[in-house]
């Protein structure tokens, strides 16, 4: 499903004075969008004792979008020094961060600990004695292997690069013990952008079974599972959205069902990133060339540096040519970019009406990996991103790169080393 009607009603009728305002291309994000997802996620899941969304920043790491977040109450999944760092700036602390380590080196160990600290989220087994001031507080990501299968975008879990496996998940939990930690969680990241709502409720039910196996085993009691995200969204017109209702009733069912046995339930905590702002934000693009040999291409001022996941995952994102809605689409075209690359397009053999020079394109469900995977390839600079406010009015949350910003990192003191030779 396309960018919703509500926010193309806001948007459209004022494009060409965006357009005007501040130049293409540009990333535009609906805060009465954001807003209303936040609140249908805390809805959803009010059932569920202590839940909370960790929003993943770096689907969509811009301070505005972050305070947004925030002030619905949200925590934050970080993966980075950068990510820990933005979102203490809009006043996570401690338990608002969620710290998931990937490869983690002891600089990112001391910047998540310090200054109030986070929840630490290890990735391996072999982390645990590399953590200088180990906290009381520890979770484990876990990679549930051959027990189940992922998706395109994450890959199968046997072959992917995350998480402690089943064999070592016991014996995690009991070295983090001996280390001193005294609470508990468990999180797993198994599937990305899945609309099949029984794979994300087996995911609960996966986490309380090894909650339940290493509950057993250690009698130590989890504050919390993280289901992780995956919460996938319709990228295609015709494809159906999640079902959330039916999501949520069922993980009820199995979160009574583990109290029943247990005695006590944890807390679940998800990592929407995603879901949270993907659909609402758009790339505007205008049409600045039409080439015809083999093919039909419309170019455009955007490239791979403002959005790759075409290019990456061959990922398809609906295009509108912005006034040209309720025109016939009979010609077909190549949507691509400037790069010198030939998987820079983000249309191949698509319908459209017929696209002149200086239409202007709106790329839907840009609000999640979409700046934040940019890339400054055959020196193509990053966009700007603007905010559509609430209350209509328009804001700049980041400016464009420019070629100052590019060059910068080439302005530094002369260093030359001379190794010694015996």
């Amino acid at each position: 499903m396309p960018i919703s009607e509500d926010f193309k009603s806001r948007l459209y009728p004022v494009a060409n004075q965006l357009v005007e305002h501040y130049g293409t291309p540009f990333h535009i994000y609906d805060e009465v969008g954001i807003r209303q997802t936040g609140e249908q996620l805390k809805q959803a899941f009010s059932h569920l004792a202590g839940f909370r969304e960790y929003y993943a920043v770096k689907a969509l790491p811009n301070p505005r979008i972050l305070q947004l977040m925030a002030e619905m109450g949200f925590g934050f999944d970080c993966s980075s020094i950068a990510e820990v760092l933005q979102s203490r700036q809009v006043g996570a602390r401690g338990e608002d961060i969620m710290f998931t380590s990937n490869n983690t080196n002891q600089l990112e160990f001391e910047t998540a600990l310090a200054d109030g600290g986070c929840i630490l989220n290890l990735d391996d087994i072999s982390l645990i004695d590399k953590v200088k001031d180990f906290p009381e507080l520890i979770c484990f990501r876990y990679n549930p292997g051959p027990r189940r299968s992922g998706n395109v975008i994450i890959g199968n879990p046997v072959e992917a690069k995350y998480g402690v496996s089943y064999e070592q998940i016991i014996d995690a939990y009991r070295q983090a013990k001996q280390r001193g930690a005294r609470r508990f969680g468990l999180h797993t990241m198994v599937a990305s952008n899945e609309l099949d709502y029984t794979y994300i409720v087996e995911t609960a039910r996966m986490v309380l079974d090894i909650v339940e196996m290493v509950s057993n085993e250690l009698h130590i009691r989890f504050e919390f599972v993280n289901i992780g995200g995956g919460f996938g969204i319709p990228y295609r017109p015709e494809e159906k959205p999640l079902d959330l209702a039916a999501m949520s009733r069922e993980m009820g069912d199995i979160f009574t069902a583990f109290k029943a046995k247990q005695g006590y339930v944890p807390k679940m905590y998800m990592e929407s990133g995603r879901y949270m702002t993907g659909p609402h934000g758009c790339l505007v693009t205008r049409a600045i060339n039409h080439k015809n040999i083999y093919r039909n291409y419309i170019g455009v001022d955007a490239c791979m540096s403002s959005l790759m996941r075409p290019g990456m995952y061959d990922a398809y994102h609906h295009i509108e040519v912005i006034g040209k809605e309720n025109e016939p689409a009979d010609q077909i075209y190549d949507i691509v970019g400037s790069l010198c690359e030939n998987n820079d397009k983000f249309a191949i053999q698509r319908q459209f009406p017929r696209i002149e020079e200086g239409d202007i394109l709106a790329i839907h469900d840009t609000g999640a990996h979409g700046h934040s995977m940019g890339f400054q390839y055959n020196a193509r600079l990053r966009p700007q991103e603007l905010l559509l406010k609430a209350d209509g009015t328009v804001e700049l949350i980041r400016r464009a790169e420019t070629l100052e910003d590019y060059f910068a990192t080439l302005n530094f003191n002369a260093d030359h080393f001379s190794p010694s030779r015996s």
